[in-house]
């Protein structure tokens, strides 16, 4: 059977990543791919879900992370702070001045 090449572009971290867990598992990254592409062939489709949430679900997650932030924000006393005053904790934060 003929063979050719497939080419990817991939990030390099999230290639470096995949090396070492490919290693992890006893296989070099080609092999890898080789299962995944020979799985999608052997069963006609991707073999794991790919979904993402409904916009009704996606809100409802905002809205609990909005809850919880103005929460945090309530216990940690600083519902009263300006704008200038959150920027400027941030960079004491970020950047270690005091």
């Amino acid at each position: 059977m003929s063979q050719t090449t497939m080419s990817i572009r991939v990030d390099s971290d999230l290639k470096r990543r995949f090396d070492f867990l490919c290693d992890e598992f006893g296989l070099s990254n080609t092999a890898a791919l080789m299962l995944f592409i020979k799985t999608v062939v052997r069963e006609c489709r991707i073999p794991f879900e790919i979904k993402t949430d409904t916009i009704e679900e996606s809100r409802r997650k905002a809205l609990l992370a909005f809850e919880q932030m103005r929460k945090d924000v309530a216990e940690a006393g600083v519902q009263d702070m300006s704008l200038d005053e959150i920027n400027e904790l941030i960079r004491e934060v970020r950047y270690g001045k005091k």
